[in-house]
């Protein structure tokens, strides 16, 4: 007699051609963020000839969706990210990340109103800074879920990770163009202003307690080297263990900012890309059902002895409201680790397509028993009614 769990995971399988094409697609044509229509039309199509219910253009961002099936009393979130990086394509392996969350919804839908569920699939593009799921969390289309999930590619299995808040910034300095040869003098070297910056940060970096990070990289730099450049761009990321240590590391690093402005005349400006990602929260009891169900699929958690990885991401965000997991599948990376070229060639493989059915089996098993298990409802949250404030 078949069980839901039985149900869900057949139905996952029978699908293995089409989920594995997707990825695939989505890995060969990369989009970045909130340039993703490719990859938004190609999912919202599959979850469409699946039945679900497809609301695009969500939030007033062209490339989210909510798709819905089911009419359970229990509303079970699972988050699709589908947008790539520039250059390296999709080295941190939203690819997989969209097949496996597409996977897990219509695993889920096959038993959702056998077990009381409605599935609510949220396309959530421009997580490589953009914030998309922050903007839709603000938008209300998180509104009503129970839980939400998603599982991310990584060298190995990890329930979870260090996820450290973090500010992207872009910051601009504005000089004066002059000869760099014949009058020097009458210009304002906005690149000198910069690599002041840059080495104020540095000599901080040395003093910042563990957790706190800032990295960057300039974008526009001058154009001629016989030309002082007037226009120099550079985007950084501060991050750190929560919002409020994350305040004081920006005054520092703004600090820094403001130093290579006064010492060289530039004028300075610094603008948010996105909003804030904040610390994550995982909820234990949806973390405990997920293992389970991912070491029977032969998924083995012995790297959960290692140091925990450090990343950050906006399904943090969602997890101070909703209960919620984010935790790591791993693929066989060679040794490469994400956004690296080499990470991204791995997110198109065998093992990369094993992690796609493997994490949406594991993920439609994990909303079949937040369904079923009162008990387990019951203890949904409760790390979030522990913070301090609540």
């Amino acid at each position: 007699m078949s069980t839901p769990g039985s149900a869900a995971a057949a139905a996952v399988r029978e699908r293995t051609a089409a989920l594995v094409s997707l990825s695939h697609e989505l890995h060969a044509h990369p989009e970045t963020a909130f340039e993703e229509h490719r990859a938004a039309t190609a999912l919202t199509q599959l979850l469409e000839r699946e039945g679900f219910d497809v609301e695009r253009g969500v939030c007033g961002i062209e490339t989210a969706f909510v798709a819905t099936a089911g009419t359970g009393a229990v509303r079970i979130g699972i988050c699709a990210e589908y947008d790539a990086l520039p250059s390296v394509g999709h080295a941190c392996g939203h690819n997989v990340i969209a097949a496996s969350s597409a996977g897990a919804a219509i695993g889920l839908a096959r038993v959702a109103d056998d077990v009381g569920a409605t599935v609510v699939v949220l396309g959530t593009p421009g997580e490589e800074g953009g914030g998309g799921k922050i903007l839709m969390l603000d938008g209300g289309a998180f509104d009503g879920l129970d839980v939400a999930m998603m599982v991310h590619p990584w060298p190995s299995d990890r329930l979870e990770a260090m996820c450290l808040a973090v500010d992207h910034l872009d910051v601009t300095y504005s000089g004066t163009e002059a000869h760099a040869s014949a009058a020097p003098w009458k210009g304002v070297n906005a690149g000198d202003a910069m690599t002041i910056a840059q080495v104020a940060i540095g000599l901080l970096r040395q003093q910042l307690p563990p957790g706190d990070q800032v990295h960057g990289v300039v974008m526009t730099g001058g154009v001629a080297a016989n030309i002082i450049p007037a226009h120099v761009v550079g985007r950084f990321m501060c991050r750190s263990v929560d919002a409020v240590r994350l305040g004081t590391l920006r005054a520092r690093v703004e600090a820094c900012f403001v130093a290579g402005a006064t010492a060289t005349g530039a004028t300075l400006t610094v603008d948010e890309v996105g909003p804030r990602y904040s610390h994550m929260i995982s909820d234990r009891g949806l973390l405990a059902s997920y293992r389970r169900h991912a070491e029977s699929l032969g998924r083995s958690f012995d790297a959960e002895d290692e140091p925990m990885p450090t990343i950050s991401t906006d399904m943090a965000n969602v997890s101070l409201q909703i209960p919620s997991i984010h935790p790591l599948i791993g693929i066989d990376a060679h040794g490469s680790v994400n956004h690296q070229p080499s990470f991204a060639a791995a997110c198109a493989t065998a093992s990369a397509d094993r992690a796609v059915l493997d994490g949406a089996i594991s993920l439609a098993m994990t909303g079949i028993d937040v369904a079923t298990d009162a008990e387990l409802r019951r203890g949904l949250g409760a790390e979030l009614v522990a913070q301090p404030g609540r």
